[in-house]
């Protein structure tokens, strides 16, 4: 396609974006190399509880997708093709007459506590960690399948293979089954260095390694909407494309920077802080620090580490709503900022703060043990957050420094943290290097990029990079002189 038709011609794009608590439907246009989103439909998403067991509904998913379909086709706006995004480490079970076996279970199920140790047993945890640079969590999709096969009625033993949940959705709109590259990567069974499932590791614990699929990249064609879809919705027979099926890696995707010299931060509940790296990372180094490395696109890998991030502010907030006291986002940020010298912090990821009961209570509980200054007022608590939080950012930016080939000139910081001005500021001035702060919807919009660079709309993720320079609005802090 020449340079001209690029420019000229005005293309839409469908992202269909999930979260763990809500999804949304994104329409993407892209015009004279121009990108400009507009949400369509937002859903609801949650955990559905079953006799104990915890599942995510897909069906309840798929009636969504349905009716965000009919809402944009009855706008007349004309798709190129749709992309789906979730979260990782999920998957359903596909029969051998190709039907789906139940509903998928949800990470959030406890099933998996003490999976790891059995896994060990067999699989040494270094031995695991050095096969697959993935970091070790209990959820992880190789403990998941570990587990269901210990429960005697679980689908996975009829089951003729599994699609993670991006493939799962993709498979229910196409009726084709691929298995996308950078969702599978957050499974814990791929090599990082070949980009393919090291198979060996399922046959050694017993469990029959056919159950997964030929590894695709991002950017393949998935197959076309069913006919019947098309007739139920009013779309048109459009593509399903694979795009980075994990939402991190959609999300890194849409980072806006010039060059490879920067680390990104991914923030929100939880918060990603990494590099991208055109080779994984994996050593006895990589392995003590359980730093990941995760399958991004154009062969890149996000090498990365998971922090604690605003869980802290909204669980604090909750006790605080209980007891009266209700702030917006902006009173938040004054609060923090009238309190900006207040001394004392905590370490986000000390496992106390993984889900106690009253958060502002734990947190305060711990400076008094520490024999730190405890906040009198909720202004002081903020702050306290704000600073643990920026403090931890130095630990890991330092650690992410000694494994970069480059040096680290900026960060970019990606999702709903980064409107977050007064932590953007406290993170220039702890870095001491700019931080740019956008975009917050960054993972519909990588999203979007990957289905223009199938299209042939883009040339490549750098290409993709500067579209999106030129289409955002980003804000850049600058360290202040101390």
């Amino acid at each position: 396609m020449s340079q001209n038709q690029n420019t000229n011609s005005v293309h839409h794009f469908l992202a269909f974006d999930l979260g763990a608590t809500s999804g949304r439907a994104i329409i993407g246009t892209l015009s004279d190399g121009k990108l400009t989103s507009e949400e369509a439909y937002r859903f609801p998403n949650g955990v559905k509880e079953i006799d104990g067991k915890y599942y995510w509904d897909v069906f309840a998913l798929f009636d969504h997708f349905i009716a965000a379909m009919k809402k944009v086709a009855a706008s007349g706006i004309k798709i190129d093709s749709i992309g789906i995004d979730t979260w990782g480490v999920d998957f359903g079970c596909i029969g051998e007459d190709g039907s789906i076996l139940g509903l998928p279970r949800a990470y959030r199920d406890p099933y998996t506590e003490g999976v790891p140790e059995k896994v060990f047993a067999v699989l040494p945890k270094e031995e695991l960690y050095q096969a697959t640079g993935t970091q070790i969590m209990n959820f992880n999709t190789i403990f998941q399948i570990y587990a269901q096969f210990q429960e005697p009625d679980s689908p996975i033993h009829q089951a003729k293979e599994i699609l993670f949940m991006p493939d799962l959705l993709s498979y229910m709109l196409t009726g084709e089954k691929v298995c996308e590259y950078t969702d599978a990567s957050t499974s814990g069974l791929i090599n990082p260095r070949n980009r393919d499932f090291d198979r060996s590791l399922l046959d050694r614990l017993g469990i029959k390694s056919s159950i997964l699929r030929e590894i695709v990249q991002p950017g393949t064609k998935v197959g076309m909407l069913k006919p019947e879809i098309c007739a139920e919705t009013g779309m048109e027979s459009i593509p399903v494309i694979a795009v980075a099926g994990h939402d991190t890696a959609s999300a890194i995707a849409s980072i806006p920077a010039a060059d490879e010299k920067f680390a990104y931060l991914s923030s929100g509940t939880w918060s990603l802080m990494g590099i991208e790296s055109r080779t994984p990372i994996v050593n006895k180094e990589s392995y003590e620090l359980n730093i990941t490395n995760e399958g991004g696109i154009d062969g890149t890998t996000r090498f990365l580490k998971n922090i604690t991030g605003m869980w802290l502010l909204e669980q604090s907030r909750k006790t605080w709503e209980k007891e009266g006291r209700t702030y917006n986002y902006a009173q938040i940020e004054a609060m923090g900022l009238a309190a900006v010298d207040f001394p004392s912090t905590i370490d986000p990821d000390d496992p106390r703060f993984a889900a106690p009961k009253d958060m502002d209570a734990e947190i305060k509980a711990a400076l008094a043990e520490s024999g730190q200054q405890v906040p009198k007022t909720d202004g002081e608590m903020v702050s306290c957050i704000y600073h643990s939080l920026t403090k931890k950012y130095i630990d890991v930016i330092a650690m992410l420094q000694r494994f970069a080939d480059f040096k680290i000139e900026k960060l970019h910081v990606i999702g709903g943290g980064s409107s977050n001005k007064l932590v953007s500021q406290l993170t220039a001035n702890a870095l001491q290097i700019p931080v740019i702060c956008g975009p917050v919807e960054g993972t519909s919009i990588g999203n979007i990029m990957i289905q223009a660079k199938t299209a042939g709309l883009v040339k490549d993720l750098w290409d993709m990079r500067r579209i999106i320079a030129n289409s955002i609005e980003t804000k850049t802090y600058y360290p202040e002189s101390k």
